[in-house]
């Protein structure tokens, strides 16, 4: 199946799952990173996340964790729909105001925020693999800025409905190392089972 089709047939399904969601429930999910996840982040490494849009799985708990645990956090910064991404600081996650509308319509730190570069990257997703594939919103933001950082450990939080059994991948795709979802964590931990 094209990546097109793919991800339409993946949206939907996301979309279906997210209003099938009570909210209650929905704001009390991915609150804190598995333990095996948040051991994968050493003291004083700095920490990537996005802010995810209605139908994605949420990562401002995990923003919030790890703020408080002591690492700098990091968001995507775009100076224009033409600008590579770029992240930078996001000096606290508990509050909202320290951000402003991006090109792309979410809120990214200010122009004026320094920029840092993630040790580990929490990644949106349209679908995922249990071995680490992951298929982006379209754009390619994410795969080129992984593949200029290769040091950077990326991982996907998603909801369950996003797995997919196979998904297309290119020469310069780059596995993720881990995927959570609510109720599963799919990563190297799982050869041990």
């Amino acid at each position: 199946m094209a990546k097109t089709a793919l991800r339409k047939e993946l949206r939907a399904a996301r979309r279906a799952h997210v209003a099938a969601l009570d909210p209650r429930v929905r704001a009390l999910m991915l609150m804190r990173p598995p333990r095996p996840v948040a051991d994968l982040v050493q003291p004083g490494q700095a920490v990537g996340l996005y802010m995810a849009n209605a139908e994605e799985a949420p990562a401002g708990g995990y923003a919030r964790f790890f703020h408080d645990a002591g690492h700098t956090i990091a968001l995507p910064h775009f100076a224009t729909r033409a600008a590579p991404m770029r992240f930078r600081a996001w000096a606290s996650p508990h509050l909202d105001d320290l951000l402003e509308p991006g090109p792309y319509g979410t809120l990214q730190p200010t122009d004026t925020a320094p920029i840092v570069v993630p040790d580990v990257l929490f990644v949106p997703l349209v679908g995922f693999t249990a071995d680490g594939g992951r298929l982006g919103q379209g754009g390619g933001h994410y795969d080129r800025w992984l593949e200029a950082h290769p040091g950077t450990k990326a991982i996907g939080l998603a909801w369950d409905c996003q797995l997919a059994d196979d998904l297309p991948r290119e020469p310069h795709d780059r596995p993720l190392l881990a995927v959570v979802t609510p109720t599963r964590l799919y990563g190297p931990w799982e050869e041990h089972r």
